[in-house]
């Protein structure tokens, strides 16, 4: 992605998510179940698009928190599909809430969807994708691809020459200690 590496720096919506979020490990299940979705609701769309709704996405959708957001029902849907500020797709809104639910269940097993992301690395993207589509629902190739580089699960985010991957390195993605040996 190292054309991010060019085109975000110093831009009003590109440049803060590159510089401090994008690589960078997460480990709670809200703030990946954010990330998921965002990803989910880029599908088909530019991430400019979902920058600039995000502050709406998080209102929206209660602050992405795993257990208000699953137990979500039918009023909570026709909500959300009449939300001017967020991406009205009814799949997008649909896979957002059971993939919620799914992180619900990971925690009986796994404690948390960090500890299920922990549990399964490291792996290729094409092992990856297919665990996610066997777990979530909207996870395709490019979505889990992102989802997992975003969240340093997979490396790619920067390019080495990036002076923000100095700082990915040092928070410790996945990628990076599975690299080391760790």
């Amino acid at each position: 992605m190292s054309g991010y590496c060019d085109a975000a720096p110093g831009h009003e919506w590109h440049g803060p998510y590159h510089d401090h979020q994008y690589g960078f490990p997460l480990t709670g299940d809200d703030e990946l179940l954010e990330r998921l979705a965002l990803e989910i609701n880029q599908a088909g769309l530019s991430w400019l698009t979902i920058l600039k709704k995000r502050e709406a996405f998080n209102r929206a959708f209660d602050g992405f928190h795993v257990d208000t957001v699953a137990a979500y029902g039918d009023a909570d849907r026709a909500r959300l599909l009449t939300d001017a500020g967020i991406i009205r797709n009814r799949l997008k809104v649909d896979a957002v809430i059971d993939n919620a639910r799914r992180i619900q269940q990971l925690r009986d097993e796994y404690g948390s969807f960090a500890g299920w992301l922990d549990a399964h690395h490291p792996r290729s993207k094409e092992e990856w994708v297919k665990l996610f589509k066997r777990t979530f629902r909207f996870t395709g190739g490019e979505i889990v691809g992102e989802f997992l580089m975003s969240t340093g699960y997979l490396p790619g985010a920067h390019r080495d020459s990036c002076p923000v991957q100095a700082r990915v390195l040092a928070a410790g993605p996945a990628w990076a200690r599975a690299a080391a040996g760790v």
